[in-house]
């Protein structure tokens, strides 16, 4: 097991790119490209969580313009039905913000050998909020479960009104996932965590008390900014890139903690990393962290359909963890500290590639 703590010190190292500036690294030297298949690239295609999307698709540009060998694709359809996929071997990789349970495990097909499950990067995740006149919107631990619960219906509601005096007099509409979603189930093991009067559970769906569904982070992002009086939660980067109004949350400690990369960091300060890289903070201790955090994984089998397709992919994917580091950080994620990174790929050499 490995401690994420260097987290914080990988942040501070990584200054924030614009979007119209290379970001520092990411001309480096890539791996080689692995032979394209006669007549055409290697072309590989996987499916699942939508939360880390936009960078999956930053990084098959890049690294395709490095490897055009190399051409991979993505359909960000949920971690439920990336899941699925996987299982069905419909996709070459599988994707999924909740580790994978027993259950999934035993249902992948006997000659595709184990599940590898391997981290990608951090992230997290946040309420995004659409209610004209507030900004700064600070929510307490109440306030948060009152809004999942459906006892807040107004956002002049008292347990918001008293610590946002600018919250105005108008309906409140929570939107959440319609999907099996990842992004649902590290939201849903925080609340249950942080509120006593949940009754819903925690996992990729749960049954919602309250409000109006989306499919995807891109479904709920979308309500929210065409709802005046949503708020929904979503990954952090679909509400930079959307330029969404995010909430600070109380945390444990009864800290109001604004979104950032650096505070969501702060929520593994402590924590530990299993051999299969399984982890959860629901509810995290430190003072200054973001209550809202978790890893978000690769889905790979260890006797892969096609080795070669495999070997390319798992090339991709050390890349990813080295000169890919720049472009997580430009959007807003959380860069796998070079201790778990090293196991991860290490973990990578359990996929029979080339035939072995």
């Amino acid at each position: 097991m490995t401690s994420l703590a260097a987290l914080i010190m990988g942040l501070a190292a990584c200054a924030p790119q614009t979007a119209n500036t290379p970001p520092q690294g990411a001309t480096g030297n890539a791996p080689a490209a692995p032979a394209a298949a006669p007549g055409g690239a290697t072309s590989i295609n996987g499916a699942g969580a939508s939360a880390p999307s936009l960078l999956y698709q930053r990084w098959f540009q890049e690294y395709n313009k490095k490897n055009p060998g190399v051409q991979i694709s993505y359909d960000s359809v949920g971690s439920g039905a990336g899941v699925k996929r996987f299982i069905d071997q419909t996709v070459d990789f599988g994707a999924s913000d909740d580790p994978l349970k027993d259950e999934d495990r035993s249902k992948v097909p006997s000659d595709r050998g184990k599940a590898v499950q391997v981290p990608s990067t951090g992230l997290f995740i946040v309420m995004g909020y659409n209610a004209p006149g507030l900004t700064d919107l600070k929510l307490t631990r109440e306030a948060l479960c009152g809004i999942v619960d459906g006892s807040i219906k107004s956002w002049d509601d008292p347990k918001i009104k008293a610590n946002n005096p600018s919250a105005p007099s108008q309906p409140l509409t929570f939107v959440h996932r319609s999907d099996g979603s990842g992004t649902t189930a590290i939201f849903t093991n925080h609340i249950k965590a942080a509120c006593p009067n949940w009754k819903a559970g925690a996992g990729k769906s749960v049954e919602w008390p309250t409000g109006t569904g989306g499919k995807g982070n891109e479904g709920v992002t979308a309500q929210i900014q065409q709802t005046a009086g949503a708020i929904g939660y979503i990954e952090y980067s679909f509400a930079k890139e959307n330029n969404i109004a995010t909430a600070s949350l109380q945390n444990k400690a009864g800290e109001f903690i604004a979104p950032t990369p650096e505070s969501a960091a702060k929520a593994f300060v402590g924590a530990t990393v299993p051999a299969d890289f399984a982890m959860k903070v629901p509810d995290p201790e430190g003072k200054e962290a973001y209550p809202i955090a978790g890893l978000t994984y690769l889905l790979l089998y260890e006797n892969p359909k096609d080795p070669a397709k495999a070997k390319a992919f798992n090339e991709f994917v050390k890349w990813a963890y080295s000169d890919g580091k720049a472009f997580a950080t430009e959007l807003g994620f959380i860069p796998l500290p070079e201790d778990l990174s090293t196991k991860a790929a290490a973990a990578l050499e359990t996929v029979k590639v080339a035939g072995k």
